[in-house]
């Protein structure tokens, strides 16, 4: 987690390219075979130009994904008015990195997106299922569903969201699904993996878990034990800059 330098979502192009970048070069270093972007804005704003830049000068095999495409993957199925929501950060509502994917594989799709600045904020800051909340996650979801009457599902395109899942559920009509990326990006990595046997042989076994952070271990530990519900023990690195 970069967090002495998120969020990304209010950065520009470059600057979030730049920061993916370290983070990627460092995951390889410590020996990581394939790497996942798990923020939407990176994977829109950093991931194709990582791809098709940079991943030959880090040698034979190393890939990096991103979970933009294995969300958009499944929508097909998700939908019966073909028309979606995005709710997201200002990056990935700007980068159109949503619309685009969709296009290539559903062009029926009619894509609305939504930016939700203060949403990643309620979350980090523990305020995620106050009162205090009720303002902001009613405010987007409003907003959206006034400019498309006919948004049948919702995707939560922010790793942070899903921790709002209760409220959104409160603020959201009957008949419109709320859709979290988790789910999805894990059958598609499984997939990936079966597809790639390759790659998934040269990965480790045993389910072993090791956490990276820029900003003090201890800050992240409080952070994080908000999303793993458990105390975790985590590293503190610094990126080359």
């Amino acid at each position: 987690g970069d967090n002495a330098r998120a969020p990304y979502g209010p950065h520009s192009f470059e600057i979030v390219y730049r920061y993916t970048l370290q983070a990627v070069e460092e995951l390889f270093r410590r020996g990581c075979e394939l790497v996942i972007l798990a923020c939407n804005t990176a994977s829109a704003k950093a991931l194709r130009t990582i791809q098709q830049n940079d991943l030959k000068r880090f040698g034979e095999g190393k890939r990096v994904l991103g979970i933009i495409h294995p969300t958009v993957e499944a929508l097909g199925k998700l939908t019966t008015s073909r028309h979606i929501g995005i709710m997201a950060t200002q990056g990935t509502i700007n980068s159109k990195s949503y619309e685009i994917e969709i296009a290539k594989l559903y062009p029926d799709i009619v894509v609305t997106g939504q930016a939700c600045p203060l949403w990643v904020p309620l979350v980090e800051n523990n305020e995620f299922d106050t009162p205090g909340a009720d303002y902001f996650v009613q405010k987007y979801l409003n907003a959206i569903l006034q400019t498309d009457s006919k948004i049948d599902t919702l995707i939560l395109a922010c790793t942070h969201y899903p921790l709002l899942l209760k409220k959104i559920h409160e603020f959201v009509p009957p008949g419109i699904n709320v859709i979290p990326q988790g789910k999805y990006v894990a059958e598609s990595l499984d997939y990936y993996l079966r597809r790639h046997t390759d790659i998934a042989e040269r990965c480790s076994k045993g389910g072993n878990c090791k956490y990276l952070t820029t900003e003090s271990a201890e800050k992240f530990n409080e952070n994080a034990t908000i999303f793993m519900r458990q105390t975790i023990d985590v590293e503190n690195i610094t990126l080359h800059y």
